[in-house]
């Protein structure tokens, strides 16, 4: 097949092409050129023509809990005063403890077709319900797997409920991992521990000694708000990141996300030590976490992607938030340009997730696509194009969406989503953990 927008974003970040196209053959991305050397080179091809869109790699997801949607709206006495609250009160009580596995799968129905609906094709969830073991990740791959997405599981190991339970979560995430490298297909493994208040220096240093025996990257949330930090320096007497350090495991096989209270000299341990990050810039406003420093992170060189973090799943309110939020900080609208956003979208997700041939349209590469339409109150032009992008469309601008080779959403419906049975599967899941 042969694809022939009217805009092509093949490296994100860079300028884009305006009618240059791409053919793709099997699962992957087999040329990229002008339309007119295209069909010349393939006129037995099927066309695609995809006048007035823009074909750009999919979105990357690099932090979500598809579990979250069952916690929008639920029941509360009261807002939670503050990230500690937030937890204690509300999450850890009132969701996580609460989640079954048809809860999980439910939600990551749901999610998934979500995020397909708003260009992700590939994403990272971290699963957070400690009386839901075993065989917890296994359930919701299967759901992953019929939507076709590429998905990295992993379940939140904690000790916050006993050691015992950390000792399960580690294992769910151990055999998970070999499972599906087994499988060998679109959904995979990581390991992942909650953080340095919910794990002791042995466990986090265990998880790590299995993330490099089964050679996968390892996942915690780190400094979302003040407590973490402040917690830190009380009874370890330096902060999160130097923590880490003093473990020896701060080092390129840690994905960090959230880093909204970090320091400057923490910025300087993560660059040096390669450290990957998700950027969550809308959630972070929810729980009053404060804003991460992006930008500094970004200018250290340090990789840096985007998560929706189960808050809310259309990608482009997430990019639009990193766009905005960063300029009113600094009080600089030069700053997070609407391409180096699109960027951290896209490639740069791909790079923290370690994902090979994933990011950019190019020979090799897999094809994991999405069209967007592109037709703007003002033309749109090569000098302007991520901005029109970032700023104008959301989710229902998507008009396709392919993961690796296989059509998922075409004219804008996600296919084989029956929206109406889903939703009353989510309600029905929603009213369990709500307890009514």
């Amino acid at each position: 097949m042969i694809i022939l927008p009217s805009f092509l974003i093949d490296e994100p970040g860079k300028p884009p092409k305006e009618n240059w196209g791409a053919r793709v053959v099997g699962d992957q991305i087999a040329t990229v050129a002008p339309h007119a050397e295209l069909r010349r080179a393939f006129p037995d091809d099927e066309t695609w023509d995809a006048s007035g869109q823009t074909l750009s790699p999919g979105f990357i997801n690099t932090h979500t809990h598809l579990y979250g949607v069952l916690a929008h709206g639920i029941p509360l006495d009261r807002a939670p005063a503050d990230f500690w609250a937030f937890l204690k009160d509300f999450w850890w009580t009132l969701v996580e403890d609460r989640l079954d596995q048809e809860m999980i799968c439910a939600a990551t129905d749901h999610g998934c077709v979500e995020m397909l609906r708003s260009g992700v094709t590939s994403f990272y969830d971290c699963l957070e319900a400690p009386h839901s073991l075993p065989g917890a990740l296994a359930a919701q791959a299967e759901v992953v797997r019929a939507r076709g997405l590429r998905g990295i599981l992993s379940f939140e190991a904690t000790e916050r409920v006993s050691q015992a339970n950390g000792q399960l979560g580690l294992a769910e995430n151990v055999s998970w991992i070999r499972a599906a490298r087994a499988d060998n297909d679109l959904v995979s493994g990581m390991m992942c521990f909650h953080t340095t208040f919910t794990c002791s220096a042995d466990f986090i240093q265990q998880a790590f000694a299995l993330a490099r025996a089964n050679d996968v990257l390892v996942h915690c949330h780190c400094n979302e708000g003040i407590y973490e930090p402040e917690y830190a320096l009380k009874n370890f007497g330096m902060r999160t990141i130097e923590y880490y350090d003093s473990l020896g495991v701060a080092s390129d096989r840690l994905l960090a996300s959230q880093v909204v209270q970090i320091s400057a000299r923490e910025i300087e341990l993560i660059a040096q030590r390669g450290i990957r990050t998700s950027h969550m810039p809308l959630s972070n406003c929810e729980v009053g976490g404060g804003i991460a420093p992006i930008p500094d992170l970004i200018a250290a060189n340090v990789p840096v992607s985007l998560g929706s973090d189960g808050y809310i799943n259309d990608f482009f309110e997430i990019m639009r938030g990193a766009f905005l939020i960063h300029k009113a900080h600094r009080r600089d609208p030069r700053v997070m340009p609407a391409n180096q956003v699109w960027y951290l979208a896209t490639e740069g997700g791909a790079r923290v997730l370690n994902l090979k041939n994933v990011g950019r349209i190019a020979p090799g590469f897999q094809a994991d696509l999405q069209l967007i339409d592109s037709d703007f109150p003002t033309p749109a032009a090569i000098h302007n194009l991520y901005d029109q992008l970032v700023l104008y469309r959301n989710h229902t601008h998507v008009r396709a969406v392919m993961v690796a080779g296989k059509i998922r959403v075409r004219d804008g419906v996600v296919i084989d989503a029956d929206a109406d049975t889903m939703r009353a599967r989510v309600h029905a899941a929603a009213r369990k953990l709500w307890k009514m």
